[in-house]
């Protein structure tokens, strides 16, 4: 059965990023996909989502 993991970042820079990715790679789950949020009045994200899989017996 498929698993999916949803890891929220509320600070979204370079590093947090690569530590999510990296922590959660390492924990043996595969990344599937990244959603930022964004502000109306910046540019920047607000938050990121990013969603990891892993396949359970």
């Amino acid at each position: 059965m498929l698993q999916y993991k949803v890891v929220e970042l509320s600070h979204v820079s370079e590093e947090t990023i690569e530590e999510a990715l990296n922590e959660w790679t390492r924990k043996g789950w595969k990344f599937d996909a990244m959603q930022f949020a964004m502000r109306d009045a910046s540019k920047r994200p607000a938050m990121a989502f990013v969603v990891f899989t892993k396949e359970e017996e």
